[in-house]
């Protein structure tokens, strides 16, 4: 399966423990295509439509659709966790999705 950055696909989450998100549900891609092109796990950030003023959460509208994709939340996941390919981030949201990864990780 062809697997690049800021694609999103429905991945299948559980098990999950404590405040993980649950459940099979939208998740982009924010691992860089050298990884997702050469090993079988992929970096992934979940997706969802309730909105928290949280700096670690980058705004989104997917398939029509206004939410947020929930970078506190980021998980190495291998790809047969990957049930359906569903599209792919905007470019507007990809930049807001690595400006709050550098805020992040920045020193």
């Amino acid at each position: 399966m062809e697997v690049s950055r800021f694609d999103v696909f429905l991945v299948a989450l559980d098990p999950t423990i404590g405040r993980e998100i649950k459940k099979t549900r939208p998740c982009t891609v924010v691992s860089p295509d050298e990884m997702n092109h050469h090993v079988n796990t992929v970096i992934i950030a979940p997706m969802t439509t309730q909105v928290r003023a949280y700096p670690t959460r980058a705004a989104c509208t997917f398939q029509a659709v206004d939410g947020q994709v929930v970078l506190d939340q980021l998980r190495t996941v291998d790809k047969t966790r990957l049930v359906k390919k569903l599209g792919r981030l905007s470019s507007a949201a990809a930049d807001r999705v690595l400006d709050v990864l550098i805020e992040m990780f920045q020193k």
